[in-house]
């Protein structure tokens, strides 16, 4: 994984410290400009950097973190905090002024409204709620198969574990949309197949961002292709990668959580 690699690591590490110098002057005089938290609440591999580079198109957007996934929790003073072992651990304290200081020092504040899409933050919208204001989210879920695909091959789990993560985000993520009334929520496949509905609805949710851009192409990770794509559903793709094996065990689990797949109108497949 790019992680691992201390080159890799380096060339970050002098880009952030490149690009904080830069942001110091002009993120003075915008220090005291009022501004909007955005979060994107989604599980892994669920879309959520395309998303991210989607609203990133608009120029009125900062992201705190231009490369890799794009997430605030693996910046240089974040990463330590939030980007550890126990980053799934729901009762792990996180000092949030201290992370909203590091950010902002990221962040261009000349831009109104301010991005971050940390994943594990599915579980923090009341912590995140209490030290960014105003503040706005939205929420995402994809087809979980799909997901169980992006866990099994990119983070080298086997079919169980996958599976008991999968409905560990999905139960997340009802409970945030059960919680917070004013959550955005939409899934991948509506971002990817009813792209004008959807970034429509994003718009209406947060104003600012009438300039989205989704006639481009976008550089998101995918297995299908190392060059940028146009916005595309990888669903089939992604499933049909998952050996039998895997999914009668992957289904075992779907099968006992089969009302969290129903509360997303996902089904359970197979061959």
């Amino acid at each position: 994984m790019p992680f691992m690699n201390p080159i890799y690591n380096l060339r970050r590490s002098i880009y952030y410290a490149i690009r904080r110098l830069i942001l110091i002057i002009p993120n003075f005089i915008f220090s005291k400009k009022d501004h909007k938290y955005l979060f994107i609440l989604s599980p892994p591999f669920s879309g959520s950097t395309l998303l991210n580079q989607i609203i990133s198109s608009s120029k009125n957007v900062s992201c705190n973190n231009n490369i890799g996934t794009r997430e605030g929790q693996t910046l240089p003073g974040v990463k330590k905090i939030m980007f550890d072992k126990k980053r799934w651990d729901e009762k792990k304290q996180i000092p949030w002024k201290k992370i909203k200081k590091i950010w902002r020092s990221h962040w261009f504040l000349k831009k109104p409204i301010l991005l971050d899409k940390s994943i594990p933050n599915i579980m923090r919208v009341n912590q995140l709620k209490d030290v960014f204001y105003p503040n706005y989210f939205i929420c995402m879920v994809r087809n979980p198969y799909a997901i169980c695909e992006g866990v099994m091959r990119r983070s080298n789990k086997s079919a169980e574990v996958a599976a008991k993560f999968t409905i560990k985000c999905f139960k997340y993520q009802m409970k945030n949309i059960k919680s917070h009334k004013d959550i955005l929520f939409f899934s991948y496949e509506d971002l990817c197949e009813n792209t004008t509905n959807t970034i429509n609805k994003i718009k209406q949710h947060i104003n600012k961002l009438d300039d989205i851009n989704t006639n481009q192409k976008f550089n998101a990770h995918n297995f299908k292709t190392k060059k940028s794509m146009h916005i595309t559903n990888l669903n089939y793709e992604k499933i049909n990668k998952i050996q039998q094996k895997d999914l009668l065990i992957i289904n075992k689990y779907f099968r006992e959580s089969k009302d969290v797949l129903d509360f997303f109108n996902y089904d359970i497949i197979s061959y």
